[in-house]
């Protein structure tokens, strides 16, 4: 056998969203701390990007992460997420699902009942929460940094559509976010191909017509992502609701979404709608919950913003080395158009 590469990877999904682990095999990743390891990642490895997340090893549906030591002396440890188009500075099912691997493999120690850890993700420190028993971590709970709104009632012309009303919040990622049954969408998985259409519609509209620049890292990429938002209804003194975050470049987050669920709170929050303290139950449209709430406020620039809290679950799906033979023809990898919306 002779390969090029090997990676030991850790399978995982959070919630149903898919979330692998590479633990072993990447070699140096230059740069002082995880937004700089992010951006030599994406401008010199990205063929490891390619070859665990495009076909014929990967699929539309997956993501990675890449954990790395921290230079940050709070920082337990470090990572970088890779998705299908993009590097995103947070996620929060990523980030369960490291946080889950770290512990439950033993590169960092498990306490029980509680670990607490701190990981240094592209977007600055995360706080995590884990609750374990019986050497299974049970819940992550992680405090993203700070989530708010660049536009709040704005309308976009979209073909097709004519005239929408969205707003665009930042949660880790930048969202155009909708009323779902305003376009005649109850959040049901037989709509996920519409879901999928539209999003990426009103995405690109959005984009085109509204500008958004982070006020504290200008290289956080702009609008990438559409969700849609189902009604929202309290119960037993909580807020409920489903949503659908349809991610780049164009298919469903399976799990309720950490950085679109801090998006809901940043938008809930600026209308009013939710106050410091109160749980939000954010349902995915697979029927997955993240349980979400504001620990703080804060500002970002001259954005008012919230601390968002979200809490989930992550299960490890197994264990495998993934290598890269020189004669396989496919060693960028490849995306068709029948799931991936473009070809490479």
């Amino acid at each position: 056998m002779r390969f090029k590469k090997v990676l030991s990877i850790v399978d995982c999904h959070a919630e149903g969203e898919s979330g692998k682990v590479i633990v072993g095999g990447v070699g140096q990743v230059r740069g002082e701390t995880m937004f700089d390891k992010r951006t030599y990642l994406e401008t010199h490895m990205d063929d490891i990007r390619k070859m665990v997340l495009f076909e014929p090893r990967g699929a539309v549906w997956h993501n990675a992460n890449i954990v790395l030591p921290s230079n940050h002396p709070e920082a337990d440890f470090g990572y970088v997420i890779l998705e299908t188009t993009e590097y995103p500075a947070m996620s929060g099912s990523n980030t369960i699902c490291v946080a889950t691997v770290l512990l439950e493999t033993g590169i960092l120690p498990m306490q029980e009942p509680v670990t607490n850890l701190t990981l240094e993700s592209p977007a600055g420190l995360i706080r995590v929460r884990c609750e374990c028993s019986d050497d299974k971590v049970t819940s992550v709970r992680l405090v993203n940094q700070p989530a708010f709104c660049y536009h709040l009632g704005r309308h976009i012309e979209v073909e097709g559509l004519g005239t929408v009303q969205v707003d665009i919040v930042y949660g880790g990622m930048t969202y155009t976010m909708v009323d779902a049954a305003a376009l005649d969408f109850s959040i049901d998985p037989s709509e996920a191909r519409d879901l999928c259409a539209v999003g990426q519609k009103l995405k690109f509209a959005a984009a085109e017509q509204l500008a958004v620049e982070h006020p504290e890292t200008p290289d956080i990429p702009g609008i990438t992502n559409t969700e849609f938002m189902g009604p929202l209804r309290r119960e037993n003194g909580q807020l409920i609701s489903k949503n659908c975050v349809v991610v780049s470049p164009g298919r469903c987050d399976r799990s309720p979404c950490g950085t679109g669920s801090s998006a809901r709170l940043a938008l809930l929050h600026a209308k009013g709608l939710i106050a410091p303290g109160e749980t939000l139950i954010h349902e995915s449209i697979t029927g997955s919950r993240f349980t979400c709430a504001i620990d703080g406020l804060a500002k970002v620039g001259k954005y008012d913003a919230v601390i968002p809290a979200i809490a989930g679950q992550a299960w490890i799906t197994g264990f495998y080395q993934m290598g890269m033979d020189p004669t396989d023809p496919y060693q960028q990898g490849f995306t068709v158009a029948d799931t991936w919306m473009t070809t490479v």
